[in-house]
């Protein structure tokens, strides 16, 4: 049995590890699909704003100075945007005054405009100076065309440098990559500076820096008067950016001019000037802080490792402590995803290793939830004819308590038959109908009983029932429990005996009496699945099966309804009164065995003069004459058949 167990649990284990190696390739061929999709790539975008802000990064000391065309200057200033170039040319000279190193305006200038102006800014840029282009893709049915937009000749020809302050944005509109343009706006900003910057592929992941104004900011109209508005040496050997910058960023759903959505706008839901993202780019240039985008292969590996560790993890089997290690596992992911971009400044995405790893851990779980409800239905079916419903419900909760294989267990068994059972089913040959009617409500009411006493039934033989406690549950009290069930199904045949008797008398007929013998033995059996491949029972064998057996057809030779193995009658003696009757040697055995029965009503005194009547029944010294019969048939009434009998048998040996 154990050795089948065995094979059992392997077949099992071997066919889910089957199964979760099926999941796990599986997994991996979705996961390479699932990547190629646009959707897929902008999700992989968006866990990396969350992992490159989630510390909350700040600008690295000696970045750019903004010079912001904020509401307060467009208040102070009182003119009509755009402003005047002459303006911006008397801000140069301001900046170059207070000492700035390098001024880059990220203002459009393609066009001429007054004509004073123009020789005014024209007069004030130098080659300390970077001006915007713009570079515009426009796109009609017919054709794709380039428009670049430069600074007016006049301006490069004073030794001003052009930067193109065009930006790439993401599919869902935020920015996040450096800009394609060897010639950038922040490039040249960091040419003109003097700074060797580290040469970026177009693309690469972009480090934020905080949110709108995260960047030293002062009003355009405090930098037309630095003296006398602005600390001293604020602009001493920096880049000063000028451009668009309102004072309160404008919320992502109500756009704004010059103004983009950042990975910090997943914080806080509002976008970033121009301008702070020029000096974003500026500084991710000069500190060499860009991120690359890990290769495939580095992908397929950790999205490889994530399915080896989820099934691992699941290897087992799958519980509370699943979803633990699951909770940690994805945060390690996300954890080592963070330290990649912070470290080493790489960006591989966790969204691959999560999806694998949730898709084989709780895949497997979803499929040993479907085994378990399986394994409970198969329970539920397979034992509900035999044990009652709660019985069958704390299986299919813990399927554990059960060894489907066969185990030795001490058990409890109990038979019982109908006595003359054979002479009622011969007068009722010609009336199959009522025969088995009758059947059915005498095998109804017994096969309740034991199911309420949490018996097992193992079988039906005719009018005999087979029933076993302590199995497939425990029951440390299984002997008590048959007992009862054995006396609750003498009270229940004396009620069927009740009704067939009206039922009889209504019809002007005599009625069926049922009378009922039950013998129950107790002793360790082999319990468990028996039979064939196709068709089996949950049954028990063994010697103490056999006794039990005999113990059931020998009660009618000592008149009374119950007959007692001797360790069923050790476990319920301090609970119900046992008498000894006899030692019998049954078929099979050569060892006697003492058999005990049930009595009621019977004094102290009564108990005495009976066991002392037993002892001379053993020493052979009793005679039909002997008043103790006469005696203790008055005294233990439930007995006297038993003393008649016992009497008979010491007349017929006297004869």
């Amino acid at each position: 049995m154990r050795t089948q167990e065995k094979a059992r649990q392997a077949r099992q284990t071997g066919s889910r590890q089957l199964r979760l190696l099926v999941l796990s390739l599986t997994t991996l061929v979705a996961i390479s699909f699932l990547s190629r999709l646009p959707a897929w790539s902008l999700l992989e975008l968006r866990s990396f704003d969350y992992l490159s802000t989630v510390d909350d990064p700040r600008p690295p000391p000696g970045g750019p100075v903004i010079v912001a065309i904020d509401e307060p200057s467009l208040a102070d200033i009182n003119a009509q945007w755009p402003w005047p170039r002459s303006l911006h040319a008397e801000l140069i000279r301001q900046l170059r005054a207070a000492g700035a190193r390098v001024i880059g305006l990220d203002i459009i200038m393609a066009e001429p405009s007054n004509p004073d102006n123009d020789a005014a800014i024209t007069k004030a840029v130098g080659p300390d100076t970077v001006l915007a282009g713009d570079e515009t893709l426009i796109e009609t049915p017919q054709a794709s065309q380039l428009i670049r937009a430069t600074p007016l000749p006049q301006l490069t020809e004073a030794g001003a440098v052009t930067g193109i302050a065009s930006i790439d944005l993401s599919g869902d509109g935020i920015f996040r990559r450096i800009p394609g343009y060897e010639d950038g706006f922040a490039a040249m900003l960091a040419k003109v500076a003097g700074v060797a910057p580290e040469v970026l592929p177009a693309g690469t992941l972009i480090q934020s820096f905080g949110p709108a104004r995260s960047y030293p900011t002062v009003s355009y109209y405090q930098a037309l008067d630095p003296k006398g508005l602005l600390p001293p040496d604020f602009f001493k050997d920096r880049v000063v950016l000028v451009g668009l910058s309102l004072q309160n960023a404008p919320a992502i759903d109500k756009g704004g001019v010059d103004a983009f959505a950042t990975p910090y706008t997943v914080h806080t839901g509002k976008l970033v000037s121009g301008v702070e993202i020029q000096a974003t780019i500026y500084d991710n240039i000069r500190r060499g802080l860009s991120i690359a985008e890990a290769r495939l292969p580095t992908v397929a590996a950790c999205i490889l490792i994530s399915v080896l560790l989820a099934a691992t993890t699941v290897w087992r089997s799958t519980g509370w402590l699943t979803v633990v290690t699951s909770a940690a596992a994805l945060l390690a992911f996300a954890a080592v995803s963070a330290a990649g971009i912070r470290l080493a400044h790489v960006f591989v995405s966790p969204l691959g290793p999560t999806v694998a790893y949730i898709s084989v851990v709780f895949g497997q779980a979803a499929f040993d939830f479907a085994e378990e409800r399986r394994n409970k239905r198969q329970i539920t079916r397979a034992f509900a004819q035999y044990i009652s419903p709660d019985l069958v419900k704390r299986l299919s909760n813990d399927p554990s308590q059960l060894k489907l294989g066969g185990e030795r267990r001490t058990l409890s068994v109990l038979f019982s038959d109908v006595r003359g059972f054979t002479t009622i089913a011969e007068t009722l040959k010609d009336d199959p109908e009522q025969l088995t009617g009758l059947i059915n409500r005498l095998l109804t009411p017994l096969s309740d009983v034991v199911m309420d006493h949490g018996g097992t039934i193992d079988k039906y033989m005719g009018d005999c029932i087979m029933a076993f406690w302590n199995a497939p549950l425990d029951d440390p009290d299984h002997a008590l429990h048959a007992v009862r069930a054995s006396l609750a199904m003498q009270a229940a045949i004396s009620r069927l005996n009740g009704e067939l008797g009206r039922e009889a008398a209504e019809l002007g007929r005599k009625p069926h009496i049922l009378k009922m013998g039950v013998g129950i033995n107790t002793g360790e059996c082999i319990v468990g699945n028996m039979g064939s491949t196709r068709r089996f029972d949950y049954s028990c064998l063994g010697d103490s099966v056999n006794l039990a057996s005999r113990l059931e057809g020998a009660s009618k030779n000592y008149g009374v309804a119950l007959l007692l193995g001797e360790e069923t009658a050790r476990l319920v003696a301090n609970t119900y009164t046992v008498v000894e009757l006899d030692r019998i040697i049954v078929k099979g055995r050569t060892v006697p065995s003492p058999v005990f029965t049930v009595v009621h009503k019977a004094d102290a005194e009564a108990l005495a003069a009976h066991q002392a009547f037993i002892e001379t029944k053993y020493a052979a010294t009793l005679v039909p004459s002997d008043p103790v019969f006469d005696r203790l048939s008055a005294d233990i009434p439930e007995l006297a058949n038993y003393y008649a009998i016992v009497r008979d048998a010491l007349t017929e040996g006297g004869e």
